[in-house]
């Protein structure tokens, strides 16, 4: 089974029904800590018609918190509506502490969890200590034993501001999500309007000459057709050198680059949920066919931790180092999978391998990372390229 199916990232909503019941396991099994009030009602100390109500009310409680906090933690969808059922709790909390007894004021920290889950931060902040404050009132007023009272404080404060933060953990990384999309949305953008540029920029000038010059060759067609085959051998060549313009262009465009690769390995780790450690610059002015290399090494390395290692941690480097033979250029990808499977290179590294001789590159494999936090058990692989530069320095991040 595919770890996505059954991964549910912070910040996202579950898109599967076995995500969602994922999530709501997380949530429910919170609910073991209101064994106190089961335990109540199974004694047997009330009457039928009480210990009826209190299961019926328990119930409720329970469904109200599950459901508030599994649709309102990421972002609320109606904060009336949230107010509402917060209400709801801390009145059904009340009721049952008051008529129930001591065994219930649990219910007061599942209220004071229900706050910082859900309202902002300049409410909660607030509403927290009140509802514990409330808790404490009702313990009081009710005769219930102080030492079960005052324990209770500590879960109350301490629940309902650690759902704030966890609130707020949540709601920026949603943001953080959709300011990387509106990021890529931009570039893609900006791509398109410098492809737009650089066509117009090539192929006006061309075309222009070019439709002049069929212009003037149908002129001179009927009387001067000397001039009109000269004008009509000009058009050739402008058509040829057009058609070459454009090919260099694409060329250039379809060509990797090494900051690009970064970018694109750093945004393919994060979408597979993979911790990535990710260099955000490459060395300046590299020559032209080590940078393609490294980038498609860069693209099949991580293609490979994303596919096919079942890792959490992705560390890539980019190092510049001087040797003997002079200055050299090394990509480490390293990561904590389940390290490589089987004793020959699959046909992504063999591809590798045969770029990277075409440049006098070298590749080296190992496992057992450290580097990416696998332990010290084999797990992980490390894959290690290196290109040479040549003598210039060049300045690495």
């Amino acid at each position: 089974m595919n770890d996505d199916e059954t991964t549910v990232g912070i910040g996202r909503p579950p898109t599967t029904r076995r995500q969602g019941w994922i999530k709501l396991f997380w949530i429910g099994v919170w609910l073991a800590f209101m064994t106190a009030p089961v335990r109540d009602l199974a004694d047997g100390r009330h009457t039928a018609w009480a210990t009826a109500c209190g299961a019926l009310g328990l119930v409720v409680f329970a469904a109200a918190y599950l459901v508030l906090v599994f649709r309102n933690t990421a972002r609320p969808s109606d904060l009336r509506l949230v107010r509402a059922v917060l209400a709801l709790l801390g009145a059904l909390a009340a009721v049952l502490t008051l008529t129930l007894g001591t065994s219930w004021l649990v219910l007061f920290v599942y209220v004071a969890v229900s706050v910082g889950a859900t309202l902002p931060p300049r409410t909660s902040r607030w509403l927290i200590p009140a509802v514990t404050a409330a808790m404490v009132g009702f313990g009081l007023v009710g005769g219930h034993p102080r030492d079960t009272v005052t324990a209770l404080v500590f879960p109350a404060l301490l629940g309902g501001f650690s759902m704030t933060g966890v609130q707020q953990l949540i709601r920026t990384t949603i943001e953080l999500r959709e300011a990387r999309a509106t990021v890529a949305q931009l570039a893609a953008n900006e791509e398109r309007l410098r492809l737009a540029r650089d066509l117009h920029d090539l192929l006006g000038h061309s075309l222009s000459l070019i439709t002049l010059k069929s212009e003037l060759a149908g002129r001179m067609l009927p009387d001067h057709p000397g001039q009109a085959a000269a004008q009509v051998a000009d058009i050739e060549h402008v058509s040829r050198q057009a058609l070459a313009d454009v090919r260099n262009a694409v060329t250039g465009y379809r060509r990797p680059t090494l900051p690009g690769e970064l970018a694109g390995a750093r945004t393919a780790l994060a979408a597979a949920g993979i911790v990535a450690d990710v260099p955000s610059e490459a060395p300046a002015d590299l020559p032209e066919k080590p940078e393609e290399v490294l980038a498609w090494a860069l693209r099949e390395a991580v293609t490979n931790v994303v596919r096919h290692s079942g890792a959490r941690n992705c560390a890539v480097g980019l190092v510049a180092r001087r040797t003997l033979d002079g200055e050299i250029l090394e990509l480490t990808v390293a990561d904590d999978g389940v390290g490589a499977a089987g004793s020959r290179p699959g046909n992504g590294l063999t591809g590798l391998a045969e770029r990277l001789a075409a440049v006098d590159g070298t590749l080296t494999t190992s496992t057992g990372n450290s580097r990416s936090g696998s332990s010290a058990s084999g797990k992980g692989f490390v894959l290690t390229l290196s290109v040479p530069l040549g003598p210039g320095p060049r300045a690495v991040p």
